[in-house]
């Protein structure tokens, strides 16, 4: 290997670790070949949910050269932002709104991407060499890209597992067409083990390794439109964003704790929020809250849809003239919402207001909440 090179990728392997990344791993562009048809069966049995965007970039997503075609090299990096206290924990507390831990923090684009533009411009600057720098928003396929470069295996549960960090893992891909010594593939060890898989809510694994993302309550609280599909209103439970159970169930986790001295820290008021402060929040209110948030992203609608289904759940009855007021919103997903969440805790006050409410209403979908069956 050439010793200029060699320096040149130490030198970035340790100004990775100074500013905070914890894994690190170099492989070839064209090390997983298999990628192509693999995301292209997930595609074709409609996995994707309405992510459309998977599908519009399905020839670049699946290979690297295709997304840059002098890419020779990919250094993929990771930063562990595991929780200090068990995520689950939470789902028990009816009246707090569940935020995955991931985006308790600041938006984790933001986190990584200045650093790894950092060490992609070291990189070129000690090599001459072409460098594009990619966080989650390009058509990259960052988990099994750095399985291949050693940081871990994906587990049953889709998700990037490591020895040390155990499924919490923000990644980052560096790209160059460098020639760059690779690290080995990582080998899979989960074993016998299906906890992931077992404590999903809405069975949305069809087989270990494989995802369904139309039936993932991240996928349905976070990408997902429209109202949230009557069958995982009730397993949505208090998970007003995301959904952690299958990353915090994960045995390799108890490495995460120990891993690092300094840790990502959630925001504090993201840690046990409150429905009742959440369900009054105006789009104002919302946007200052979740200022710097990838929760800003969903919008308030969306967001406030997701609040109202976890008052549903809640059976907290103190919570019930905050989903009655939702029911005058602009919005359809949130006055459709609150009309279950009225229905799940008060039946016979949601009767009365059918007969206000109905009458008025155009929406399709709303009027379809008003009259359709609960589930229990």
């Amino acid at each position: 290997m050439n010793q200029p090179v060699q320096r040149a990728l130490d030198e970035v392997r340790s100004r990775a670790e100074a500013l905070g990344f914890d894994s690190f791993g170099v492989t070839a562009a064209t090390a997983r070949p298999d990628l192509p048809a693999k995301l292209n069966r997930a595609l074709a049995a409609g996995w994707h949910g309405d992510m459309d965007w998977m599908a519009e970039t399905e020839e670049r997503r699946g290979a690297p050269q295709a997304l840059w075609s002098e890419a020779r090299s990919i250094i993929v990096l990771g930063m562990n932002y595991g929780p200090q206290s068990d995520p689950l924990a939470l789902l028990e507390e009816k009246s707090l709104g569940t935020i995955s831990v991931y985006a308790r923090n600041r938006d984790y684009h933001e986190i990584i991407k200045g650093k790894l533009k950092e060490l992609a411009g070291l990189l070129s600057r000690r090599t001459g060499a072409e460098v594009k720098v990619f966080v989650d928003t390009a058509p990259v396929m960052e988990k099994p890209l750095a399985e291949a470069a050693g940081l871990g295996w994906q587990g049953k549960h889709s998700v990037l597992v490591s020895r040390q960090f155990g499924s919490w893992l923000f990644l980052g891909a560096i790209f160059t067409d460098a020639d760059l010594p690779l690290d080995s593939p990582h080998a899979e060890n989960c074993g016998s083990c299906t906890k992931c898989l077992d404590i999903c809510p809405t069975n949305a694994f069809p087989a270990p390794f494989k995802l369904d993302a139309r039936r993932c309550l991240a996928y349905l609280s976070v990408e997902h439109k429209g109202p949230i599909p009557l069958e995982f209103r009730v397993p949505m439970g208090n998970r007003i964003y995301g959904c952690d159970d299958c990353l915090a169930v994960c045995p390799w986790n108890k490495f995460a704790s120990v891993s690092r001295e300094v840790r990502l820290q959630g925001r504090a008021e993201f840690e046990r929020p409150e429905l009742a402060d959440l369900v009054g929040l105006d789009d104002p209110g919302f946007r200052a809250l979740f200022a710097g948030s990838p929760i800003k992203r969903i919008g308030h609608a969306r967001f406030l849809r997701n609040v109202l289904i976890a008052i549903g759940n809640s059976g907290d009855r103190h919570l019930l003239e905050a989903a009655i007021a939702q029911l005058d919103s602009r919005e359809p997903v949130v006055r459709g919402a609150a009309v279950w969440a009225v229905r799940k805790l008060a039946p016979q006050r949601a009767n009365a207001l059918e007969a206000q409410y109905l009458p008025n209403e155009a929406d399709a979908d709303v009027r379809t909440e008003w009259t359709v069956a609960l589930d229990d």
